[in-house]
């Protein structure tokens, strides 16, 4: 009896760290309670798995429709629909591809520095309500255009919606990359792309900003060049 209770709080312990590392993918509370209930069932209609994942009936549908567009549940036609789980090996592949190829990029970016000698991006501006501070006062700096990529516009959008709506009043050209389902800001031009795993922004063609996916850290850089570089990049992201 006893092996049986450590071996509960242990896998209670594992569920929890799964939550928090689930989080890095771009997924939501609910979201991440979602999936988990869907590997440990199998399949299930939305209000069986609502139960499962201890998440309102309300909102499970609108849930499961987000896993399915981000593809980490498949559903099948009936009454009810039914939802099973894209598998984690499946997942894995995908997303270590995606960060391989995030990485080669990156590699790509630091030759292109060293090349042209750009001093390399360092991470100064820690904490998250400093980093909202840097993208809001780039904002505020913005002449033309303002491109961010991110899977985090609502929670900066909200933050910042004065700066957003100010720019936009200056006749300043917001385009915006992010995840499926989330809200941008009014009278930007919006394009949708899974698997966005950090925010990067480029103002004017002078000037970026690279955030980590929890926006607690970013870089900054006034370099002409290497924001130039960054937004070819993301314009590339965009035509895919």
């Amino acid at each position: 009896m006893k092996y049986l209770v450590e071996a509960e709080i242990d896998l209670q312990k594992e569920y929890e760290r799964l939550q928090s590392d689930l989080g890095m993918l771009g997924l939501s509370c609910y979201e991440i309670k979602t999936y988990l209930a869907l590997v440990m069932y199998g399949y299930g209609d939305a209000d069986t798995i609502a139960k499962v994942a201890k998440i309102p009936r309300t909102s499970s549908y609108k849930v499961l429709a987000s896993l399915e567009e981000k593809g980490f549940v498949i559903s099948a036609e009936g009454r009810p629909r039914l939802y099973r789980p894209v598998s984690p090996e499946t997942l894995k592949k995908r997303f270590v591809g995606l960060i391989e190829d995030t990485f080669d990029k990156i590699s790509l970016l630091q030759d292109i520095v060293r090349e042209h000698g750009i001093p390399q991006i360092v991470y100064t501006i820690t904490g998250k309500e400093r980093v909202l501070e840097k993208i809001g006062e780039i904002l505020d700096t913005t002449e033309t255009r303002f491109l961010i990529s991110t899977p985090a516009i609502s929670e900066i959008r909200d933050t910042l919606s004065k700066n957003f709506n100010s720019a936009l009043s200056r006749g300043v050209e917001i385009s915006v990359i992010t995840e499926p389902f989330q809200k941008s800001p009014p009278s930007t031009r919006v394009f949708h792309k899974k698997g966005l795993i950090a925010t990067d922004i480029i103002s004017d063609g002078k000037r970026a900003l690279l955030a980590s996916h929890d926006l607690s850290a970013c870089g900054y850089t006034d370099n002409p060049e290497l924001a130039n570089h960054l937004e070819n990049f993301i314009n590339m992201m965009i035509e895919e």
